[in-house]
């Protein structure tokens, strides 16, 4: 009689547990710590610029309504104001509306002339090639210490310095960069070239 023996096979061993909770926290810190990090990248951002809706038409043709802008927070704690710089400030009359964009016009301790369409700065004609319009309210003014004498490039349709005087220092919050929306528009706003020639 043929006698067979049976081999016995070993019992299959269960596989080891897979490390689901700890996956699952690796997921949760790494979802987390891009969190933190966007934060910390908004605050940031926050911190040196802000982004602007223009909604008037006084710096037309510069700026229309409708345009995004970029402003840098920094730009008068690092360096100085110059003439013909498009700022966004906190309107003196009405500090806690929304804020305004104008350019610089004045500088402290300037004399700013304003008669025939025409500015002068300490009796120098003010080259501004940016203006579509001649200048229709005149007046003179002397900017005092820590101001700045301002105006819209829409000269006949802005409310600025003319009608209710200057914008003290610790209202300006920064310098208009970029327009950054429509994306048409983008550009860097720099106008170097305003400057009040000699006689």
């Amino acid at each position: 009689m043929n006698q067979f023996r049976s081999e016995a096979f070993p019992e299959p061993q269960p596989e080891p547990p897979v490390e689901k909770s700890r996956g699952g926290w690796r997921l949760l810190r790494e979802a987390l710590e891009t969190i933190v990090l966007s934060l910390v990248i908004f605050s940031v951002i926050n911190t040196l610029s802000a982004r602007i809706r223009v909604e008037s038409v006084s710096m037309q043709p510069t700026l229309f309504a409708g345009d995004f802008v970029i402003v840098n927070k920094l730009a008068y704690r690092l360096g100085e104001p110059s003439r013909g710089d498009v700022i966004v400030f906190r309107s003196p009359p009405a500090p806690d509306q929304e804020p305004y964009i104008k350019r610089i016009i004045g500088l402290p301790g300037d004399q700013v002339h304003i008669s025939g369409g025409k500015v002068t700065i300490n009796g120098a004609p003010l080259a501004e090639p940016y203006l579509k319009v001649a200048t229709n309210q005149g007046g003179e003014w002397v900017v005092p210490p820590e101001s700045l004498f301002v105006m819209g490039d829409n000269r006949n349709s802005s409310s600025d310095s003319r009608a209710w005087g200057m914008v003290p220092f610790e209202n300006v919050i920064g310098k208009a960069l970029v327009v950054y929306w429509p994306p048409g528009k983008w550009g860097w706003l720099s106008f170097p070239y305003a400057s009040a020639a000699g006689p």
